[in-house]
């Protein structure tokens, strides 16, 4: 059944409470980026959401998906204790560890059971992620204008963000666009509301995924504006390769062609590699060859830090470091192990162990969305699509870091798994 467009506008302003309060929250995204709060604030309102959800409604199904990532969240405290115990129980070191795990797997756990505790739907979740991508298009295009003026990028650590304790916890705040090498030639590149741009250009995936399902299409084309706009200045390589990912999934998904599409597409390679003479092996290494030559200096130095990470893990390999204890000089300063991918930071901090229980996390999560994707469920196969994208983006970036400014995005999927149970029903 259609739904008319001023019903389905008039019901987008018709929230819950549960609604209104996680909107305000998002909208907000400019205001706790400037306090420097939203990597603690996000994870504290969303868990504590959920922990009364739970107390309230004890006897609440989960899906399995959010079990999964429990499981994965208690991996992490598991061996975190170990490392701990290893170094000594100081009582700052012990609350950067708890903040860690509530901005981390268990905010994903907790983002994706809120909605089967509140009153929490896609479409108004959705029309609150239109709203933060406009948001992105207006501070992108004032930006810009600053930048085309003269104004320089501008650093600084809000007061708020300090007083937090742990290294993993602190956001500098970046105010305007900054120039960046890009293939040797100078672009302006920004982070906007997040800690590194490309974090940025993964929530400006998911955010394209989201609205494209926007119903009135003045706000789905300010949206999708927007996300591009930050998907382009955010100058992620892997987030602009994922992007032709993300249509080519959805199409298999809902064509109904994906064996055709995949066959032909096997087929367009093979004569790829035959006209310019490569082994399939060897035209995938050129294409890599290519991207990491975009910004030579930041994968030689991100490629370094993952190699160190993983000689560490090599030391404690079944059960990891739980903690970091090592970090690499970065520059005129040093970064921790565990930076730059998702995989080796696993295996680096929680072991074989950790790296498993992630593996079967994702799969079980991305599992669930493509089943319901063939059933005919649109969200479900966007969900599906940006899922394989995030998946590829971390190998680049850790997911703990990404965690806290895309809890939207994870409250989107748990959304839409509720709303796919209720019409089951």
């Amino acid at each position: 059944m259609t739904i008319s467009l001023k019903k389905s506008f008039r019901e987008g302003f018709t929230l819950s409470q549960p609604e209104m309060l996680f909107t305000i929250l998002l909208l907000l995204t400019p205001v706790w980026w400037l306090l420097g709060v939203q990597v603690v604030l996000y994870p504290v309102v969303v868990v504590g959401a959920m922990a009364f959800g739970v107390i309230k409604f004890p006897n609440v199904k989960f899906p399995a998906p959010g079990w999964s990532w429990l499981a994965m969240a208690l991996v992490m405290a598991f061996t975190a204790f170990i490392g701990l115990g290893s170094v000594g129980f100081e009582p700052m070191k012990v609350l950067a560890q708890v903040l860690a795990f509530i901005k981390g797997y268990f905010l994903i756990f907790s983002c994706l059971v809120l909605p089967c505790l509140w009153q929490l739907r896609t479409v108004h979740i959705r029309r609150a992620v239109v709203g933060l991508a406009i948001l992105y298009l207006i501070t992108i295009v004032i930006s810009l204008f600053a930048f085309l003026v003269g104004f320089k990028v501008h650093y600084y650590d809000p007061i708020l963000s300090q007083l937090t304790p742990g290294e993993v916890l602190s956001l500098r705040v970046f105010i305007g666009m900054g120039l960046q090498p890009f293939f040797g030639v100078m672009f302006p590149r920004t982070a906007l509301f997040t800690a590194d741009p490309p974090i940025l250009g993964i929530c400006a995936l998911v955010v394209i995924c989201i609205c494209c399902q926007e119903q009135d299409q003045r706000l789905r084309a300010l949206a999708l504006t927007g996300a591009s706009l930050a998907l382009l200045f955010s100058f992620s390589r892997t987030s602009w390769l994922c992007l032709p990912v993300i249509f080519t999934v959805y199409f298999c998904l809902r064509s109904g062609t994906a064996m055709r599409i995949s066959l032909w597409l096997g087929a367009l390679g093979s004569m790829i590699c035959g006209l310019v003479s490569l082994a399939p092996n060897e035209l995938i290494d050129t294409i890599l060859g290519v991207v990491n030559q975009a910004r030579a200096s930041s994968s030689t130095d991100r490629n370094r830090v993952i190699t160190k990470t993983l000689e560490a893990w090599e030391e404690s390999p079944w059960l990891g470091w739980g903690i970091i204890q090592g970090s690499v000089r970065w520059h005129t300063y040093d970064i921790a192990l565990g930076s730059f991918s998702t995989y080796s930071a696993v295996l680096y901090l929680h072991g074989v162990l950790g790296l498993c229980f992630l593996i079967a996390a994702m799969g079980i999560t991305l599992w669930h969305f493509t089943a319901l994707a063939f059933k005919g469920n649109v969200d479900a196969a966007w969900a599906t699509a940006s899922l394989v994208a995030l998946y590829i983006c971390c190998a680049s970036t850790p997911l703990t870091w990404m965690a806290p400014v895309l809890w939207f995005y994870f409250l989107w999927l748990g959304t839409v798994l509720q709303d796919a149970q209720w019409e089951a029903v």
